[in-house]
């Protein structure tokens, strides 16, 4: 934490947003990383950037490690009230195609970033708008699916909307099967799940 609070305080997050498009693969991790732990810290500096652009390029990387780890800045980036309201429309179907990718790391962080993402409004709608239901129901079937519990928490967001509530009703039984996960928070989530797609408060 203290290196993070030097580089903040040096002014360097900027640069380091900038060199991203420059710098080869190795250093880029090295750089999403970085950056991931400042942004943990205060996110202003990144926000005076085009952060959110060159992250959504990051996202379409050929390789897993930078796809995840930019999804992993999104998701700090989500974290803060200031960064919810930047990630909405250019990022959202970006993630929801990661959604399906082969790397479970990359799936996990899309999940993530996207859980945040749609804790607005505007969110939920340009979720809904790139059909990110399908995907996301995929990731919570899948038993051993890192993204799992962020897939649930996103699923329940999602089913706050009239028109997303209507199209997971047909499939409760997918959260009803993670009554029974051993994950203590799996658990909890889906029982929330299924009492807002069923409508009791």
């Amino acid at each position: 934490p203290a290196g993070a609070v030097g580089i903040l305080q040096a002014g360097l997050v900027p640069s380091l947003i900038f060199k991203l498009k420059t710098e080869l693969d190795g250093i880029q991790e090295l750089i999403l990383d970085t950056l991931s732990s400042c942004l943990h810290v205060d996110i202003s500096q990144a926000l005076a950037t085009s952060v959110i652009t060159i992250l959504k390029e990051k996202l379409t990387h050929s390789s897993a490690a930078i796809r995840s780890k930019a999804a992993w800045v999104l998701l700090e980036i989500g974290t803060h009230p200031e960064g919810k309201n930047l990630e909405c429309d250019e990022v959202i179907p970006v993630l929801v195609s990661l959604l399906e990718d082969t790397d479970p790391e990359v799936q996990a962080a899309a999940t993530g970033a996207l859980m945040f993402a749609t804790v607005k409004p505007q969110g939920r709608c340009s979720a809904l708008g790139a059909e990110a239901i399908p995907p996301l129901l995929k990731l919570v079937a899948e038993g051993t699916s890192k993204a799992r519990l962020s897939a649930i928490k996103t699923l329940t967001m999602l089913a706050e909307l009239p028109e997303g509530r209507e199209t997971l009703l047909a499939h409760t039984d997918t959260f009803q099967q993670c009554l029974h996960d051993p994950c203590e928070a799996v658990k909890r989530a889906a029982k929330i799940a299924i009492s807002v797609i069923k409508g009791n408060p």
